[in-house]
């Protein structure tokens, strides 16, 4: 069984201070759909991702890493 949750969509209309690169990367940021993994996760340690006929699986890990397995 796959639950689907809504997710916030968060966009940055400004850069962030500091060097050029991170001004890109902001542009960047605000130019894409984000997800904030608080909201995606919403308490658990997975997340199931459906993509064509493939299902994936988001998980956070103790150190606080992302894996993304097939």
């Amino acid at each position: 069984m796959v639950a689907f949750m809504s997710a916030q969509v968060i966009r940055r209309s400004a850069p962030l201070e500091g060097s050029r690169a991170q001004a890109k990367l902001a542009d960047k940021v605000a130019a894409a759909h984000s997800l904030d993994t608080g909201v995606l996760f919403a308490g658990s340690s997975e997340v199931v991702i459906m993509h064509g006929p493939e299902i994936y699986r988001l998980r956070l890990t103790r150190q606080n890493k992302l894996i993304l397995t097939k």
